[in-house]
């Protein structure tokens, strides 16, 4: 070794050491400032009833009046524990029944088919009042299976079961039994959930590919499904489904570094043994709840006993699910914890080894659903698999994929698939969505949902939604730590191999010989979860009496008044309970995050790890050969080519895209395919290809329109065709008026100085999108051409074509109603057959990329 590298090497491991110091340091920097951020908040939500006068000497009869009161709460209470553990023993007995609230059949099961698997197809069969369009496309909900029970997607009235069918989509349910098969692994699953789409396709072979649903564990093994068959899907959602399970937020999400702490997945492996071949999924529960202690032990046992003559028939409903975990087989939760968990193999990426399933195969669009709150899929986690797969927005682009995520500010994880208010306006205005999701072109969107301005504070609340494009980089800037620690995660994937490796050779085979199946029942019944159930049930001796007290109680129930002043003060000691176990948790989180750091961090700078390879230069080396490629296009095409890339760049003027506006250019863009003849696979290639060369080369885009359309008429007709599909170009002001001048000046084709007369029709949709759009928002704009490819594989259509005019139709001029000409253009219009310009056109501006991120 030369000096020169013995040098180097030294300079490269005391910086590695230095950067660790450093990187230990602003964490503990973080966690001091969030433990003091929490503790200041506490203290604010503590004192708050001093502070409004709440918390005052009660008077004797207020005493006795809450005496009486919380007597009766806490019998009920009690009973409804009882009720649980009773409703959880008969579950049990039943063999464990699907907890569906909706009327349903079977279908298919999967036990029949050739690779058997504990999946069954079911049609959910809509009520008297539900009517079914039978054109619509029919909806798929995956339930999902991460340890908990069956039925989650619809054991409730506001559910997306409940939606689909509020929505009048012909709705079907995967639902999973409690055991599975033998042998049974996630490649029998995925199989039997194909053979089920195949099967609904079946049954609705004139309404296009099903919109699927995959929840939490769902979501994951849904896009491995869609990038192995992406014949099957027409669009995929996915709901708090963890993709990137490296990812997360410094001072957040703790249970990323679970597995580190704990060696790796030896202990999967441990867990399947103890159940002879079957993992308990309740030890998965356990893990979600140790996650928030204080709800856990305290907050739902409160909410419960504080209003338990309105709360409880909720609590038992949740806890019949939530109470009855399922079991899996070592070879599925070994494959989900090796591979997806600990390995992240599923995005995969230049940076690391990645599985066989390559998500860029997935063809339809997908929509991915998170939430801030989401302690078990942060955003990062539910994301960062994008800039994973697709390393750059042409990336993106090149391969036509359209990608739509909606992120949500406080609900939990639970919530984004149970919570009925999120039933009902997420996923209600994601299902009324779906042809417009389908109709965006290629690229990456947030879709935004707000609050109608005339339905504030109103219980039928109304909503709007628009689309913002968004760039790779927006993904990235959610991850604060810019994916540096993924070295250290790198290593745990290591030192779990190794683990898990010697607990094969050691210890496994001792296991199998020791645990038979009724031992491994005895355990299963022994965990402290499945016991508080027991205990709390009518099978202690000890609560015989319960049951007719607390009948007794509810006829003769005496409740205390609001204003009781030993209310508030109950609520402080709540609070100041709950304040004590938060106060624990955000200790615990604080020393995980610092020793797996601090253990890993120092392992991987003495072994010589390196920071993940930056990406950028590559990234560009490739972007920069596909907008060589792209250039040589500019000058190719005709009529067609140049309506699209006109609708591309009018895209461009503006970020927001609202629904209305692609609902209304869906319809008028069919009657303009009658003059275009060519079969959907030419159109959408053709569209691609246009809106790749307006993102690659937006000015030359421009400046080259004149070379696709050679004559006048060829022009006149281009723009008419635009005009047709934009009509808002004809008054528009600002950016898009500009645009449309500029673009006949470069065209050399007058401007029209009169108002485009609508069809009835067409003004009140203009009306009602006018009504919606956010104030102060640009007018409303044209995304690109790619409509009308989807329209033209639109089996029926919502409206009868009508035929685009031939020349820009003329009306009488009517006071009030001309618009202004600007001083470009000096020469006054008779006809269409009038020659071009003679004059030499005004420089041309190019468009803008106003509120455009790229």
């Amino acid at each position: 070794m030369s000096q020169e590298s013995f040098f180097a090497q030294q300079e490269d491991s005391f910086s590695s050491f230095h950067g660790l110091l450093e990187h230990m340091s602003d964490l503990y920097r973080l966690h001091t400032q969030i433990l003091l951020d929490a503790i200041r908040q506490r203290q604010e939500h503590i004192l708050a009833p001093l502070h409004a006068g709440q918390l005052r000497q009660p008077s004797t009869a207020e005493y006795w009046e809450y005496l009486i009161d919380s007597g009766q709460r806490s019998l009920l209470f009690f009973d409804t524990l009882r009720q649980r553990g009773d409703n959880t023993l008969a579950h049990e007995r039943e063999g464990y029944p699907l907890l569906l609230k909706f009327e349903h059949e079977v279908l298919l099961d999967g036990l029949d088919l050739p690779r058997p698997a504990n999946y069954s197809l079911l049609r959910i069969i809509p009520g008297a009042n539900q009517p079914v369009d039978d054109s619509r496309q029919p909806v798929i909900i995956v339930d999902p299976r991460g340890g908990h029970g069956a039925g989650i997607g619809g054991f409730k009235e506001d559910s997306e079961i409940g939606e689909s069918l509020r929505a009048g989509h012909p709705t079907y349910f995967i639902a999973f039994s409690h055991f599975p098969a033998p042998g049974q692994t996630l490649l029998d699953i995925a199989d039997a959930e194909a053979h089920f789409i195949e099967e609904v396709r079946r049954r609705h072979p004139d309404t296009g590919k099903p919109v699927i649903i995959g929840n939490c564990q769902a979501g994951w093994a849904l896009m491995g499904l869609a990038a192995a068959r992406p014949e099957l899907p027409g669009l995929v959602i996915i709901n708090g489904a963890p993709l990137s399970y490296w990812a997360g937020v410094n001072g957040n999400n703790p249970m990323r570094y679970a597995a580190g702490l704990l060696g790796g997945g030896w202990m999967t492996r441990l867990g399947s043994d103890l159940g002879n071949g079957r993992f308990d999924g309740t030890w998965l529960v356990s893990n979600f709840e140790s996650l928030n202690p204080a709800n856990t032990h305290w907050g739902k046992y409160y909410d419960l006993f504080s209003q338990v003559d309105d709360e409880a028939q909720r609590y038992l409903d949740f806890e019949r699910w939530w109470g009855s975990p399922t079991l899996l087989n070592s070879e599925e939760i070994e494959m989900i914890v090796d591979d997806l968990f600990i390995g992240n193999r599923l995005a995969g990426s230049a940076r690391r080894r990645s599985s066989a399933v390559d998500l860029r195969q997935i063809e339809a669009p997908v929509v991915v659903f998170c939430s801030y709150s989401d302690n078990i899929t942060p955003p990062q986690q539910a994301l960062n698999w994008i800039a994973d797969v697709y390393p750059s927005d042409l990336a993106l682009r090149s391969t036509g994929r359209t990608i739509v995520y909606l992120r949500h500010a406080s609900i939990g994880h639970l919530g984004i698939f149970v919570s009925g208010k999120v039933a009902r306006r997420e996923h209600r205005e994601l299902l009324s969505a779906i042809d417009t999701i389908s109709a965006l072109p290629a690229g990456l969107y947030e879709l935004i949902i707000d609050d109608a301005p005339d339905s504030k504070g109103s219980e039928a609340a109304g909503y709007t939604v628009h689309f913002e494009r968004r760039s790779i980089v927006d993904i990235l800037d959610h991850d604060q730590d810019v994916r540096d620690d993924e070295r250290e995660f790198a290593l745990v994937d290591r030192v779990s191999e190794l683990n898990s490796t010697l607990y094969d050779w050691v210890v496994r085979p001792v296991m199998r010989q020791l645990i038979n199946e009724p031992l491994a029942e005895v355990i299963r019944k022994a965990h402290p979860f499945h016991q508080q159930q027991v205990l709390c049930s009518s099978l202690n001796p000890l609560l015989w009496w319960l049951p007719g007290s607390a009948k007794h109680v509810r006829n003769n129930r005496q409740q205390v008044t609001a204003d009781n002043p030993l209310l508030a003060w109950q609520t402080l000691f709540s609070n100041l309970v709950e304040a004590q176990l938060d106060g624990y948790r955000g200790i615990r989180d604080a020393v995980q995050e610092l020793t797996f750091h601090g253990l890993y961090g120092g392992l991987s700078t003495l072994t010589g790890g390196q920071k993940p390879p930056n990406l950028p230069e590559r990234v560009v080396a490739q972007d920069q050969a596909l907008v060589v490629h792209l250039h040589k296009a500019l000058p190719h095409g005709g009529k067609l080519e140049a309506l699209a890339r006109i609708m591309f760049l009018l895209g461009r003027i503006s970020s927001k895209i609202s629904k209305e506006r692609i609902e209304r250019l869906i319809q008028q863009s069919r009657s303009l395919l009658q003059q275009f003849s060519l079969d959907p696979t030419t159109l959408r290639d053709t569209i691609r290809l246009q809106g790749l060369l307006v993102f690659a080369h937006p000015e030359e885009s421009l400046s080259s329109l004149p070379q696709l359309l050679t004559t006048a008429d060829e022009r006149q007709q281009v723009l008419d065709s635009a005009l047709h599909l934009v009509p808002e170009l004809q008054t528009s002001e600002g950016d898009l008026g500009t645009f449309w001048l500029e673009l006949h000046q470069l065209l050399e084709r007058p401007l029209p100085d009169f108002v485009l007369t609508e069809a009835p029709v067409e003004a009140s949709v203009k009306t009602q999108t006018q009504a919606v759009a956010p104030p102060h928002s640009p007018a409303p704009t044209s995304t690109d051409s790619v409509s009308a490819a989807k329209a033209a594989k639109a089996p029926k259509e919502t409206s009868a074509p009508v035929a685009p005019p031939a020349t820009t139709p003329r009306v009488a001029k009517a006071a009030g109603t001309t618009r202004a000409k600007p001083a470009a253009s000096k020469v006054k219009t008779k006809s269409k057959a009038d020659k071009p310009l003679q004059t030499k056109p005004a420089p041309v501006k190019k468009p803008g990329k106003k509120g455009e991120t790229e």
